[in-house]
């Protein structure tokens, strides 16, 4: 009778000592994971709502909470961990370290991503845009985290990645409603200067498309070796721009030959001179 109460008196003491506290700081444990979760995601969700109503990105708000949820789930994890006795110290060192060789692993990633960001932040070019970047040209179909994708005129894809893009200058066409054509139009030294301007005017005058604010710009720009060159730099819409410019070719090469004013090549005289034996 002795050694079975001894024995339930060992028992009801482990109880005490290990059952008891250990049981409560697994409940614990799981009511900070728990709770946590769910403040996680009212936070979450309430960042996500703000970004949303400051007029943010989709893809900047979308990886903000991406880090916001990771960043705050780590922590009641290490606070739930904390409660079962677990010595986070270590836990939380070991993860700085694991982070650190990850950055110095992934460096050029996290520059791309980091441009990535600051691309989505400051759009210096949307989608739509047709740019000069990052050592390509083309329209801008995607801004990524990491790259950036663009669709050449010839209908080929383009992946530019982002640290390259915003380290290097950036020439959108598409940014403003309105562009300047700048052509050269020479004829030649025996060409009438007065007639061969009128063709021009008239031809510019002509076209819709080419606006009457700015006003067109016709000048003899330069007195070149072979030819006088004729500086035509009319304004159109942005989205005229190119059929604007081919039109033009066409229609000034065509009205210069039929007013027979030429239009000089480079060329070489040679002259040879006899002498006598």
């Amino acid at each position: 009778m002795d050694e079975l109460q001894l024995s339930t008196e060992e028992i009801t003491k482990m109880i005490d000592s290990y059952v008891i506290p250990w049981g409560l700081n697994i409940f614990f444990a799981i009511l900070i994971f728990i709770v946590g979760k769910f403040a996680v995601g009212v936070i979450v969700n309430l960042s996500r709502k703000l970004m949303i109503k400051a007029r943010m990105d989709t893809i900047l708000v979308n990886f903000i909470n991406s880090i916001i949820k990771s960043l705050l789930l780590l922590f009641v994890i290490i606070a739930a961990l904390d409660q079962l006795g677990v010595d986070t110290t270590s836990l939380i060192a070991l993860i700085g370290a694991a982070g650190l060789a990850i950055g110095l692993a992934l460096q050029g990633s996290l520059q791309n991503l980091a441009s990535g960001v600051m691309l989505i932040v400051f759009r210096p070019f949307t989608d739509g845009d047709y740019v000069e970047a990052g050592g390509a040209s083309g329209v801008v179909e995607e801004i990524g985290i990491f790259t950036t994708k663009m669709r050449t005129g010839d209908n080929k894809e383009i992946i530019v990645p982002n640290g390259q893009i915003f380290e290097g200058i950036i020439t959108n066409y598409s940014a403003r409603d309105t562009r300047r054509i700048d052509m050269v139009f020479g004829i030649g030294y025996d060409d009438d200067i007065r007639k061969a301007k009128d063709i021009l005017a008239g031809i510019i005058a002509a076209d819709e498309r080419i606006l009457k604010d700015p006003e067109p710009l016709i000048a003899v720009g330069e007195l070149a070796d072979s030819s006088v060159n004729f500086n035509v730099r009319p304004w159109v819409n942005s989205a005229d721009y190119w059929s604007v410019l081919f039109d033009l070719n066409e229609k000034i090469k065509l009205a210069f030959d039929e007013n027979g004013i030429s239009i000089p090549y480079p060329q070489m005289d040679v002259h040879m001179d006899k002498t006598g034996e």
